[in-house]
């Protein structure tokens, strides 16, 4: 388990959280699309798709330079500006394809391009690992993960297609509307106590 000297740790995920990996991979398929092809729906939610689709993500997904020029995300930036006014140290906590040296190296030049050189990066294959007073991701499995080994953990869920029916007691799903109940939450998390009670939605 990766554990640093202090605790008040905000674990932030990249696709879906800080970069709108949805949106960029949408438009690189549509430059790929026949035009008698029907558009297709795509989520980083792993949901089944044609083959021929999952080979085309994964030859986009071979460019570095794609993930290098991913945009930002609001929803993981507005997160990420409330947790750094409290004081979090901020850690990026992503999981990479086992066989994708380009999504390694384009990840860690986009971190280094939008957040400059000094942030700590840990690139995982299995997030529940890793220590942290909070979590900051998109997708359901990755938190259950997270969340299974972190009783006391608070998790801010961006909102998207994927994961709009998930609940959880520990989850807080932002949608742009709800910034003071993400705020509070966050505040709780930053100054809780070991012996107080870890945080629960009502």
């Amino acid at each position: 388990m990766v554990v640093f000297d202090e605790e008040a740790i905000a674990l932030f995920d990249l696709d879906g959280t800080l970069c709108d990996y949805d949106k960029a991979m949408f438009n690189s398929l549509e430059r790929l699309r026949s035009p008698k092809e029907p558009k297709t729906r795509v989520h980083s939610n792993g949901e089944e798709m044609p083959e021929y689709l999952r080979e085309r993500i994964n030859l986009i997904k071979r460019e570095e330079d794609w993930w290098v020029n991913l945009p930002k995300f609001r929803l993981g930036w507005d997160i990420l500006k409330i947790a750094k006014k409290l004081g979090f140290r901020i850690v990026i906590l992503s999981k990479v394809p086992k066989r994708n040296p380009s999504a390694y190296s384009g990840k860690k030049k986009w971190i280094d391009k939008n957040m400059g050189y000094d942030v700590d990066v840990i690139l995982t294959q299995d997030k529940g690992l890793v220590y942290g007073k909070v979590l900051v991701d998109d997708f359901p499995p990755y938190i259950e993960s997270w969340l299974k080994h972190r009783h006391r953990g608070l998790v801010i869920m961006p909102a998207s297609e994927g994961n709009k029916n998930f609940r959880h007691p520990q989850v807080i799903r932002y949608d742009g509307g709800n910034l003071e109940e993400v705020w509070g939450a966050l505040k709780k998390a930053r100054y809780r106590l070991p012996h107080e009670s870890p945080f629960q939605l009502p």
